[in-house]
């Protein structure tokens, strides 16, 4: 019995460590999903087209994927300081939306600086690729907690690696992913009664995100006594803040004050997170629920777990509990920036509870319905890493007048649009009300095309579709469901200015910041034959 015991208990130990493997792969597979053909990885950045005119110089002549129409995200302000991690270039004030803010988190710029060897192009691929580096590097990490020998380990550790907070960071290349990644560092030396390596890598996460500063408290006495442990942990905190606090002064010098804390970055105990509570369920039960809202909604009975896990369940001597409570009590405090939105950026920045929350849930199964509540972002991983949408859009006909002297017949979305959307196979864009595209007609001469799209809207309204002065469709869109419609016309060779009109106002739904019109859906533009002059 017992050598059919330890044999069973092999075959288990060897499929939870191919599912470690299987989970690696996935990530590096669905990572290279994110490669866009001589752009590199820049389309995890997340360069806005409304922001191109503020762009640095040194990014001109750099080829990089930027969102049409979209105010982009946070990295590409980070990624242009990383071009000029001194802050001396005087346009970053103008690139960059609040300099003294974000230049105070400057340790991944300077990173990529370093590994793209000051040339702006390497640069960028640094900046986008750096977070996948750290992903890989926590994953190793994280198996000082979770060894690959049981499908309770397998679950934690997927539970951070595959958490949304990781996985928006990977995606949008931000600073969340390697801040965790230090504290952990952290954490396991302190753990290994190395608390000054700790100090120092604390030191560095500080210049990574100011909020890293919080994982400090990982540094206090397990033990109320002797007195003088404390006076030890109080020095070692001011190491722990001193880099940043020399850099603040720094750029206090180079750029201006570095008082800016973010706004709505905070508010009144427990006021954002009420408010983003009411959002998600007024959302919830009411028209305007979507994916979104179900990935807010897990969010919060995620966060909201671990935090009460944490507060109900003391223990001052772990020095992970140590590093959650400081987090449980920053979330307390979060505001509005931080929550709104679907699902917010409260599940990056609290991160360490993620991690703590994982390595602090007791085994066993009375407590797995705990963990589970507590990692119920593992459901929304898969869409932060959707990858790149495509141009929206799909040219059909014969080689021969699609294609003329190495030019291809193409589309763009010239105003009115927000940036492409996909899922499940299928492209979109919302407009903000009228619309322009263009089709380029490569050809010499002009030929006859059909347009095929959806078209939905969230209020009804008449759209009409405008080509050379003249009306060549027009429909009612009366609810979101798509409609299949269909118009024909002759393009002139170059350019031809197609617009959409729309006789009712852009409306708003709940969770999404943008004024919609209506939205067309997988457009088919097919050449069929040469018009007749």
């Amino acid at each position: 019995m017992s050598w059919r015991r330890a044999c069973g208990d092999g075959a288990r130990v060897r499929g939870v460590r191919a599912a470690y493997l299987v989970a690696l792969v996935f990530f590096a597979w669905s990572f290279a999903a994110f490669y866009v053909p001589g752009k590199g990885f820049t389309y995890l950045i997340a360069f806005g087209g409304k922001q191109a005119e503020e762009r640095i110089e040194a990014l001109r002549n750099v080829d990089y994927y930027v969102a049409q129409n979209s105010d982009g995200y946070d990295a590409q302000y980070y990624a242009q300081i990383a071009v000029h991690p001194s802050l001396r270039d005087p346009a970053l004030k103008q690139a960059v939306d609040s300099l003294p803010y974000r230049g105070r988190r400057i340790l991944m710029p300077w990173t990529a600086y370093l590994l793209g060897l000051g040339q702006p192009a390497w640069i960028l691929q640094a900046f986008a690729l750096f977070n996948a580096l750290c992903w890989f590097a926590l994953a190793a990490v994280l198996l000082r907690w979770f060894p690959p020998v049981n499908v309770s380990n397998l679950m934690r550790w997927l539970g951070v690696l595959f958490s949304f907070g990781i996985c928006l960071s990977v995606r949008y290349a931000l600073i969340d992913g390697p801040s965790l990644l230090l504290i952990a560092l952290a954490v396991w030396c302190v753990e290994k009664k190395r608390p000054w390596l700790a100090t120092g890598l604390l030191a560095l996460a500080g210049l990574g995100k100011e909020t890293n500063l919080l994982g400090g408290i990982a540094l206090a006495p397990a033990e109320a006594r002797p007195w003088r442990r404390w006076w030890v942990a109080g020095v070692r905190a001011g190491l722990v803040a001193l880099p940043l606090a020399l850099w603040l002064v720094y750029i206090e010098r180079v750029v201006g004050p570095a008082t800016d804390l973010g706004a709505r970055n905070f508010a009144g105990p427990f006021s954002g997170y009420v408010a983003k509570w009411t959002t998600v369920l007024s959302a919830f039960f009411g028209s305007a629920r979507n994916l979104g809202t179900w990935w807010s909604l897990l969010t919060l009975v995620a966060l909201t777990t671990q935090f009460l896990f944490f507060v109900l369940r003391p223990r001052w001597r772990d020095a992970w509990w140590r590093v959650a409570l400081t987090f449980a009590v920053l979330m307390i405090f979060l505001g509005d920036a931080v929550w709104e939105g679907y699902p917010g950026a409260a599940s990056r920045v609290l991160l360490p509870m993620q991690l703590a929350f994982n390595v602090l849930v007791p085994r066993g199964r009375k407590w797995l319905v705990v963990l589970m509540l507590g990692n119920l972002t593992l459901v929304c991983a898969p869409a932060a890493f959707a990858p790149p949408p495509g141009p929206g859009y799909t040219v059909e006909g014969p080689a021969a007048l699609r294609e003329n002297g190495g030019r291809t017949m193409s589309v763009r979305f010239v105003s009115g649009w927000y940036g492409v959307e996909a899922a499940n196979g299928h492209t979109w864009c919302w407009s903000d009300g009228g619309a322009v595209l263009e089709i380029f007609n490569p050809a010499a001469r002009p030929v006859r095309a059909q347009l095929r799209f959806g078209m939905s809207t969230i209020a009804p309204r008449r759209v009409r579709l405008i080509h050379a002065a003249a009306q060549i469709w027009q429909g009612e869109v009366t609810d979101r469901s798509v409609h299949a419609e269909e118009a024909a016309t002759t393009l002139a060779p170059g350019w031809n200015r197609l617009e959409f009109q729309t006789d009712a106002p852009p409306q708003t739904i709940a969770g999404d910041p943008r004024l919609l019109g209506f939205c067309m859906r997988d457009l088919v533009v097919t050449v069929s034959a040469v018009a007749r002059e």
